[in-house]
C-alpha cells in the first residue's frame, strides 16, 4: 500500500474572517502536500474531521484531501454562539472562505449531513471554486417544511423539536476517554461503528478542561444546528450549474430529494442509515474518488 495512505494526516489552520466572527478553522490535510487540493470533505453535526480518518486516509495515495472541523466542532477556534441562530449560513460562509483559501484549481466538494447541506449552500454561491459536488445524505427537508422553517414564528418554536431537546440533555463531560468509549460503543448513533472509528471521533471530540474531558462540540451548539433551519437547500440545488451527486440512506434518510431526480444523480445506499459513511465506507470511498478524479 502507498506510504501516504498509511501516514497520519497533517494538521493545518486556515484563518477565517466573516460576519459570524473570525478565528482559525482546523483542517486535516491528507495526501501529498506538493500537489493541489483535490477534495474538501465536511463532516456531520456533532462530529469532527478526524472521525472520518479511516474513510479518507486510504484515498490519500491518489488524492489530496482537506477535511475541516466546522465552526463549533473539533479543534476549530471560531465563535459558536447558539443564541439567536436561524440557519447554517455561518457554515456556508466558512466553507466559502476555505474554498477561497485553496491555492489551485477548483476542487471537488463533498459532505455528510450538515456538511453536505452546507457544502451545497457554499457551492451555489461559489460554483467557480467547485468542480464536482457530492452530498452524503444531506439534510434537505421537503419544500413545505423548508418554507415553514423560514417563517419567523415557526423558527422561534424550533427548540421544541424532539432531537433539539434530547441533545441539550446530552452528557458533555467524561472522566477518561475509556469511559467515553464505553458509554458510546454500540449505542444510539454509534451502533455499527468500529472501535477504531469511535476512537478517532474521540481524539478531537474531547478536550481536557478543568471539569474533565469535555465534548468539543457543546450540546448547546449541536442542538442549535438541529434547530437552525432557515436556509433553502432547494434554491441552492437549482442554482448550482452542474449535476450534483447525492447518496441517500435507504432507511431514515434526511434527504427529501427523490432517487432518480433529474438533472441530478440521486441514489440510495442499500442497507444504509443516515450515518452510512461510518458503516458503508467502501461505497463512500468509491464515490469520493469518482468525484475528485
Amino acid at each position: 500500500m502507498d506510504a501516504l495512505a498509511l501516514s497520519a494526516p497533517r494538521r493545518l489552520t486556515v484563518p477565517i474572517e466573516n460576519r459570524w466572527g473570525g478565528g482559525e478553522m482546523a483542517v486535516l490535510d491528507f495526501g501529498d502536500p506538493a500537489r493541489p487540493v483535490d477534495l474538501i470533505f465536511a463532516h456531520a453535526n456533532g462530529f469532527n474531521a478526524y472521525t472520518y480518518r479511516s474513510l479518507l486516509q486510504p484515498l490519500s495515495g491518489a488524492l489530496r484531501i482537506w477535511a475541516p472541523d466546522l465552526r463549533g466542532h473539533g479543534r476549530s477556534q471560531l465563535p459558536a454562539r447558539p443564541a439567536g441562530r436561524r440557519s447554517w449560513l455561518d457554515h456556508r460562509d466558512d466553507l466559502i472562505a476555505l474554498l477561497d483559501a485553496v491555492d489551485g484549481p477548483p476542487v471537488a466538494l463533498a459532505g455528510h449531513s450538515i456538511g453536505g447541506t452546507s457544502g451545497l449552500l457554499a457551492a451555489a454561491e461559489r460554483p467557480d471554486r467547485v468542480s464536482r459536488l457530492l452530498l452524503l445524505d444531506p439534510v434537505i427537508w421537503r419544500r413545505p417544511m423548508v418554507l415553514a422553517m423560514n417563517l419567523p414564528l415557526i423558527g422561534r418554536m424550533s427548540h421544541r423539536i424532539p432531537i433539539v431537546a434530547s441533545t441539550l440533555k446530552r452528557r458533555a463531560v467524561f472522566d477518561s476517554r475509556e469511559q467515553a468509549l464505553a458509554a458510546y460503543r454500540g449505542r444510539g448513533a454509534f451502533k455499527g461503528w468500529s472501535d477504531m472509528m469511535l476512537a478517532d471521533y474521540l481524539i478531537d471530540g474531547l478536550v481536557e478542561t478543568d471539569r474533565g474531558l469535555e465534548l468539543t462540540c457543546a450540546p448547546a451548539w449541536e442542538a442549535s444546528n438541529y434547530a437552525a433551519q432557515a436556509h433553502n437547500p432547494w434554491r441552492a440545488l437549482r442554482r448550482f450549474p452542474d449535476v450534483v451527486r447525492i447518496l441517500k440512506a435507504e432507511s431514515g434518510s434526511l434527504c427529501a430529494v427523490p432517487t432518480g431526480a433529474s438533472p441530478h444523480q440521486v441514489e440510495a445506499v442499500a442497507g444504509g442509515g443516515h450515518l452510512f459513511p461510518m458503516t458503508h465506507p467502501d461505497i463512500v470511498r468509491e464515490a469520493l474518488l469518482d468525484a475528485a478524479v
